[in-house]
Formats: C-alpha cells, sequence, structure tokens
C-alpha cells in the first residue's frame, strides 16, 4: 500500500475527513435545498409576467410547469453522476465537467466546459445588469413618491453596476463554495421576501382593479412577426428561471455521506423545485393577472407598481442582497477551476500558491493570495463592463436561458446517463430520452434565436 493510500485510510477513520481525503462534508437536504433555491430563484423571477403576458394564459403557466419538470428530470439523472461507476460508492466526481469526462472523454469535457462557464459568466453579467435596476428603481420610487407618477425621474444604471462590482470584488475574497452555506441562507430568505412582496403586489392589484386582466392568447403587438419573435424569447426566459443544472454537481459535493448524497440531492431538488415552482407560477400569473398587456418587463422595477413606495423599496433591497450572494454561487466554480488549474501548471509558483497575511486598520487580520486576487478581480470587472455594454434585462435572460437549457441541463445529463446505467440503443428508455432531449433542442433554438434578435433590435434602437 502506498503512502497516500495509507494517509487517506488514516484520515478517514480519524472522523474528520471523508473518503477521498478531503475534509469532512457537512452539507444536509436543509443546506442544499438553500443553495438550490439561491441559484434558481434569482433575476429570473422578475421577467416571469412578462413572459406570462406573451404566452397568455393557457401557454404561460403550461410553459413553467413543463420547464420545472424538465429541470427535474435533468436533476435526478445528473444526481447520479456524482459518483462513478457506481452512484453510491464510486469515486467522486466534483464538479459538472469531472462527470463528463468520466463518463464522455476529453472531447465533450471542452464543449461542456466551454458552454458551462459562458452560461456562469452569463448569470454575473445577468445580475450585475439586475442589480443596477433594482437600484435604479428604489431611486426612482422614492422620486416618484415626492414628485409623481409623471415626473421625468432618471439615473445612470452604469454607475449602479460599477458600485456592485467593487462589492463582488470584495465578496470575491471568500475561499470556496464550502464557506458560503450562510451566504446561500441570507440569499434564499431575501429570495423568498421579494417574491413574497411581487406576489402580494399583483394579488392587490388584481383585487383592487376588480378584474382578472390578460387574455388566452396573451399581448398581440401590431406586427404578427413581432409576436412570434416575443414567443420565443418569452420561452427563453423560462427555460432561464430554472438554471442551477450546471452547478448541481457543486452543491452536491457538499453534502455528508451516509445518506447517500444521490439520495439526499434527489430530495432537495425535489423540495427545492416544487417551491420555487409554487412561487413562479403565482409571480407570473398574478403579474399578469393585475397589468394584462401593459405587463413590464421586470415585475419590481418596471413600475406597474409606484406605491407603496417603502415596499417596492424594500423588495429591491431583498433582490439587490439576493444577487449580491447568488453572482459569488455563479462565479466560485470558475474561480475554484481557475485556482485548481494554475496550482497543476505552475506548482512552484508563489504568484500563484502563496498566501500574505493582511492587516488592514479596523478590520481582522486575513490571507490573501496574489493569483486569486488579480484573477477575481478581472473577472469582476470583465462581467461588470460586459453589463454596461448590453444592458438588456429579459433578451440577456433569455439567450442564458437557452444556452444553459439544452446542453447543459439535458444532452449532457442524458448521454451520462446512457453510460453509466449502460442504456442501449434503441431500447424502450433510450427513445423516451432522445425525444425528451430533442423536443428541448427545439425549446432552446427557438429561445436562443427569439433573444438575439430582441437584442439586436434594442441595439440599433438604442433602447437601453
Amino acid at each position: 500500500m502506498d503512502g497516500k493510500n495509507s494517509l487517506q485510510i488514516t484520515r478517514t477513520a480519524s472522523g474528520a475527513y471523508d473518503d477521498d481525503g478531503h475534509a469532512k462534508r457537512t452539507g444536509n437536504l436543509k443546506s442544499a435545498v438553500a443553495h438550490i433555491i439561491t441559484a434558481v430563484i434569482g433575476s429570473g423571477v422578475l421577467s416571469l409576467a412578462w413572459s406570462t403576458a406573451q404566452l397568455g394564459w393557457i401557454g404561460g403557466p403550461l410553459a413553467l410547469l413543463c420547464c420545472a419538470i424538465v429541470t427535474y428530470v435533468s436533476s435526478y439523472l445528473l444526481s447520479d453522476c456524482y459518483r462513478n461507476p457506481d452512484p453510491v460508492t464510486g469515486k467522486r466526481n466534483y464538479s459538472y465537467m469531472d462527470a463528463v469526462r468520466v463518463n464522455l472523454g476529453n472531447k465533450r469535457t471542452y464543449v461542456a466546459g466551454f458552454l458551462q462557464f459562458l452560461t456562469l459568466y452569463g448569470t454575473g453579467t445577468a445580475y450585475v445588469i439586475t442589480t443596477a435596476t433594482s437600484l435604479e428603481a428604489i431611486m426612482k420610487s422614492n422620486c416618484y413618491h415626492k414628485e409623481g407618477h409623471q415626473a421625468p425621474c432618471s439615473y445612470n444604471g452604469t454607475v449602479y453596476m460599477m458600485l456592485f462590482g467593487l462589492v463582488q470584488i470584495v465578496m470575491s475574497f471568500i475561499p470556496d463554495l464550502h464557506n458560503m452555506a450562510w451566504v446561500s441562507i441570507v440569499a434564499a430568505i431575501m429570495s423568498f421576501t421579494y417574491s413574497f412582496i411581487g406576489l402580494g403586489l399583483g394579488i392587490a392589484t388584481v383585487i383592487k382593479n376588480g378584474t382578472i386582466m390578460g387574455s388566452v392568447t396573451g399581448i398581440q403587438p401590431a406586427k404578427r412577426a413581432d409576436k412570434i419573435w416575443l414567443i420565443f424569447q418569452a420561452l427563453g426566459d423560462i427555460s432561464f428561471s430554472y438554471p442551477y443544472s450546471i452547478l448541481l454537481l457543486e452543491i452536491q459535493d457538499t453534502l455528508k455521506s451516509p445518506p447517500a448524497e444521490n439520495q439526499t440531492m434527489k430530495k432537495a431538488s425535489m423540495v427545492a423545485i416544487f417551491i420555487t415552482t409554487f412561487f413562479y407560477l403565482c409571480c407570473g400569473c398574478f403579474g399578469y393577472a393585475a397589468f394584462g398587456s401593459a405587463t413590464p418587463g421586470n415585475l419590481l422595477t418596471g413600475f406597474g407598481f409606484y406605491e407603496p413606495f417603502w415596499l417596492i423599496d424594500l423588495a429591491n433591497v431583498c433582490i439587490i442582497i439576493h444577487l449580491v450572494g447568488g453572482y459569488q454561487i455563479y462565479s466560485q466554480p470558475i474561480y475554484s477551476t481557475a485556482d485548481r488549474w494554475c496550482a497543476k501548471k505552475y506548482p512552484n509558483s508563489g504568484f500563484v500558491n502563496d498566501f500574505h497575511r493582511v492587516k488592514l486598520p479596523l478590520l481582522p487580520a486575513f490571507e490573501i493570495n496574489l493569483f486569486r486576487f488579480c484573477f477575481r478581480t478581472t473577472y469582476v470587472i470583465s462581467t461588470t463592463g460586459l453589463a454596461i455594454l448590453f444592458p438588456y434585462f429579459n433578451q440577456v435572460l433569455g439567450v442564458l436561458g437557452a444556452i444553459n437549457f439544452w446542453p447543459l441541463a439535458i444532452y449532457f445529463p442524458v448521454e451520462m446517463y446512457f453510460v453509466q446505467k449502460k442504456i442501449g440503443a434503441w431500447t424502450r428508455k433510450w427513445i423516451v430520452l432522445r425525444i425528451f432531449s430533442f423536443a428541448c433542442f427545439l425549446v432552446t433554438m427557438v429561445g436562443f434565436v427569439g433573444s438575439i434578435e430582441g437584442i439586436i433590435s434594442q441595439k440599433i434602437s438604442g433602447k437601453g
């Protein structure tokens, strides 16, 4: 027996380490649900009323329910890929890319890695846009309250994006996802709070109006072609509303065992998806019922609601706090991959591997790694710059939803499931999953095309 294996057995026996020699994982069902809700209920919830308005009273709720079912199927397949070859006793895959590499080989790993990081990066950019929009909404809400609803209240969103970027540079000092349970819990509480506020305001507006607005076919723009583009974009936005598949294995890697990690993760996915779908249906449907054809693109910042202004302010503060944590949840996989790759590539580099103790006035001492500081700061600056360049909320969400939905949430989990469970070609299960995958591919394509068209149209027209 070599020294490494002996050390691993000693560590495991000590109770302080897991079977892979890593520090004992302490995550449980509650922490996994909190991580999932933090990852899922983000800026996507704010566009659901608009998406429902494009699809109408039948298409909107149906699209949301279908997306929830697809997400659960995807999470069920992925949960079994955490360990190989056996989902309970096999070797751990610490990330989505590790699972793809083990099951599907290096070539498809590069494709999966590119798409995963593109989605994570894009989601960070979307969170910059959303946070700036919420900060603007707070300023406008107070301005409208004092000056009247017709007042020319206008603020510079670029400044707010830069402020958010500064906060994220500081937050990026958090070492990794294992140290972020408290961030997820706070963010999950915030997401529930603003979802409840949006839901409550929608219900109150429906009661005040005395009627349910909207129609079976949704908003009818002047041109029929515009209706098609808007339906496509709405499907992209809805597919963005369940984006956590790419983080599932990273979240699963925080769970303790027994019970087996895949069983805990399946339960956590079911609980989290049930909770979020309930909120999504309520926010989407009551938002559309309140405003009908005038439904704003962003439920809490589009000023369908003006009063009570303090409640709208509170909702937007909750959004901001949530997205501060959500940005880190989506950035940490990129940070940790960069750390591991550079440590392996440059094992003798002090810049990459050394930590320096820093003591600032009025703050406790902390350790800083120069590579982490430079890489993470550059990363945050780049997402902030991209958000400033393309500040189009609904369209950006649609593009991200399309990129994530079929390739990462459907195609790779299905292919890995075939390999791990040794599913033969043309068997019943193989045919069903192939049809399932192809149907999701069609949704991805229409969402992507519609959202790209929306971004181009906005850029040409000069709207921000």
